[in-house]
């Protein structure tokens, strides 16, 4: 047995004006999947009613930030009874509103909200880790999908989306943060080295894009539970379709600047200030992202208001670039990853309905 999407065309009565009568739903049915018949036709008192079965259970749509993706998710959700799944590192954190782009007027569309998931669901206090997030995202899948709603996964974070999608393994290993305060001021070659003599295997598949992520790495290999194959969490079968946005890079670049001057506008030093207040150490701001640290740095007196900008705009730059790497290679890593230009809603819906 499996858990399919139908799509349900009614015709309706007016054949003489088909295409304003055309009217699409999409429902979760669990059946017994058959190969060689993929249409499934159903007599109507009301019409032609015909179902057609899709092998997707999940749409993704993923890109670099600045993209449009979520508004993007927000608007395919809305046209297919779905609901947001965030996939973002740091918008499960409450609180850190600005600085995580978390746009929530954005989960609307035609007048009406789409619910949301896996956002504001920690407090910055708490380190959460990928195992968290993925336990939390598999609780949040069964039951959307429960429900005859279709997930709609949106974010940047690609470590994120590959980890549900695939299922990974990872081991629950707690934050050593004598070790991280320790391993966070060595160079980044000399953490690479590092894990890969502490664990080969390791090394192999962990995202080396940034230092957090090395010191995590290392983090596991010492607790020594990076081979751990048991655990708690049962991964359900997960058939996305993934859809990735993408843009000429100087227009993304564009749209990059004139967002951070928006978040500037709109209070992100206040917001990393009243973190601060809270009694997070500055250090801590460096695993919350560019925008707190550098944000933090300016506040402790370390750097000029200009100089914090400018350092911050070219992180950014610097991290559209990872990201754009990292989704292009998710097609190398044997999945089927669908370009959509400029988050354009109809190029998307053009995408889904390939998969008919």
């Amino acid at each position: 047995m499996f858990k399919v999407y139908v799509r349900i065309v009614d015709i309706g009565l007016n054949h003489c004006n088909k295409k304003s009568q055309l009217r699409y739903q999409y429902k979760l049915f669990v059946m017994e999947k058959q190969e060689n018949n993929c249409k499934l036709k159903l007599a109507s008192g009301s019409g032609a009613l015909k179902y057609y079965f899709l092998f997707m259970n999940c749409v993704v749509v993923c890109g670099p930030t600045a993209s449009g993706k979520t508004k993007l998710a927000v608007q395919i959700a809305n046209r297919l009874n779905g609901e947001i799944l965030s996939a973002d590192s740091r918008q499960v954190y409450r609180g850190m509103d600005i600085g995580t782009g978390k746009d929530l007027c954005e989960y609307a569309a035609d007048g009406k909200a789409v619910p949301y998931h896996l956002i504001d669901i920690a407090d910055p206090a708490q380190v959460y880790t990928l195992y968290n997030y993925q336990v939390d995202f598999y609780k949040a899948f069964e039951d959307v999908s429960s429900r005859g709603c279709l997930p709609v996964v949106a974010g940047g974070s690609g470590l994120y989306i590959e980890a549900v999608l695939k299922g990974y393994r990872i081991a629950p290993v707690p934050e050593n943060t004598a070790l991280r305060k320790t391993l966070m001021n060595e160079p980044c070659e000399t953490l690479l080295q590092m894990l890969k003599d502490e664990d080969p295997r390791l090394f192999a598949k962990t995202d080396t894009s940034t230092k957090k992520r090395i010191v995590r790495g290392i983090e596991i290999a010492r607790a020594g539970l990076s081979n751990t194959s048991g655990r708690a969490v049962e991964f359900p079968a997960i058939d996305p379709l993934i859809l990735y946005v993408v843009w000429d890079r100087s227009l993304l670049r564009a749209r990059i600047e004139k967002r951070l001057c928006e978040r500037l506008e709109n209070g992100l030093v206040e917001e990393a200030a009243r973190l601060l207040d809270t009694g997070i150490s500055p250090e801590r701001f460096d695993l919350f992202g560019m925008e707190y640290k550098h944000a933090a740095r300016y506040l402790t007196k370390k750097v000029s208001y200009e100089h914090m900008t400018k350092e911050l705009l070219r992180d950014i730059f610097h991290l559209a670039k990872r990201q754009d790497t990292w989704f292009r290679g998710m097609a190398r890593r044997g999945m089927e990853v669908r370009q959509v230009r400029e988050a354009d809603l109809k190029e998307a819906l053009n995408a889904i309905e390939t998969v008919v």
